[in-house]
């Protein structure tokens, strides 16, 4: 099995090893305040098709591409009009940032990135070891989340490994990442603008950024029976960013967290464990990972992808989960809980 290199961020001799395999067509593990994401030269077909080899990814699932400026988005993107009006307001509210934009692509990226559609997701990240490479690579990288296809997303370098050691050249490791869930994808074009997947920039946000309303995508099951290259975003009505074990969820308080917890094992379930808030506390005894302070959002965001992971990792068969009330990044984070707990 080939060697993944681990390389440290810090090194700047690093970082220029991470961009000489990104040129000559590797692919390199880094990463951005989201989440780790799995980085290929963009604008070559050979070079992304191994991130889709890596990941056991399918060919129908479209990928983010990042650049290391604003100034870069003409290079892969066609925007005119009213539309260039609303990307320049976005970027220049949300970039560098968790934002991505699905605009017009030009003719410089390949079928490959976008699975044959017409708009290619962009954006600037904001993590300092994310923009270094860029800056050193001087080139597009498409990059979706380091992690086996479907599984939980990945927030250290060794969950990178966890999944992908021995399948890709690199790891950039720059330690934890700070907003633990993936990008706000939003199509700006269309009024109201579309937002596909909620992340850490939120649509009051955007339309306070913009003047213009925000309208989230809600799958029907119409829609979630479609063939998955007819979706009109990545991701919609498919399980994913899903622990080995199961996901049940749990809607409420420490009291309806415990009652959960009492029924399961009143059927004789083994090996459960508990995401489990601080401050709360359970009547029985389980497998416990603690999580975050209930009311501190962007606290339970950056733990929860890392907190399911511990869990699997401790042998849990199933894992109970509380659900945060909705709004602002609390909605980002119940959508990928809800993805996450739905049926292989």
């Amino acid at each position: 099995m080939p060697t993944t290199l681990h390389l440290d961020a810090e090194k700047t001799e690093d970082i220029s090893c991470a961009a000489d395999l990104l040129r000559s067509g590797g692919t390199v593990a880094f990463a951005t305040e989201t989440v780790y994401g799995l980085g290929a030269n963009a604008l070559s077909e050979t070079a992304v098709a191994k991130i889709f080899e890596a990941k056991q990814r399918p060919s129908w699932d479209p990928l983010i591409v990042h650049l290391a400026s604003p100034a870069e988005i003409g290079s892969i993107t066609s925007v005119e009009g009213e539309l260039k009006r609303r990307v320049e307001l976005l970027t220049t509210a949300f970039w560098p940032g968790p934002l991505t934009l699905l605009l017009p692509r030009n003719r410089s990226v390949p079928n490959v990135v976008t699975a044959g559609r017409p708009l290619v997701g962009v954006r600037v990240p904001s993590h300092p070891a994310a923009l270094a490479l860029l800056r050193a690579v001087a080139l597009p990288i498409a990059a979706p989340s380091a992690n086996t296809f479907g599984h939980t997303s990945p927030t250290t370098a060794a969950h990178v490994l966890a999944d992908l050691a021995g399948r890709i050249d690199a790891v950039l490791d720059a330690g934890p990442t700070m907003v633990g869930l993936e990008s706000t994808v939003i199509d700006p074009a269309q009024t109201p603008m579309m937002l596909y997947r909620p992340g850490a920039v939120t649509a009051e946000q955007i339309t306070a950024a913009t003047g213009v309303p925000v309208e989230v995508f809600r799958p029907t099951e119409a829609s979630t029976s479609l063939p998955q290259e007819s979706l009109p975003s990545p991701g919609v009505g498919i399980r994913h960013y899903a622990p080995r074990a199961r996901l049940v969820l749990v809607e409420g308080s420490e009291q309806t967290l415990n009652q959960s917890l009492r029924d399961i094992l009143a059927k004789g379930t083994k090996q459960i464990g508990v995401l489990l808030p601080s401050g709360w506390h359970l009547d029985e005894l389980a497998l416990v990972e603690p999580w975050a302070v209930w009311n501190d959002h962007v606290a339970l965001a950056a733990a929860l992808f890392a907190g399911l992971r511990a869990l699997d990792d401790c042998g849990a068969n199933l894992i109970l989960c509380p659900m945060p009330p909705s709004g602002g990044l609390n909605d980002a984070i119940r959508d990928r809980l809800e993805k996450a707990a739905r049926p292989a």
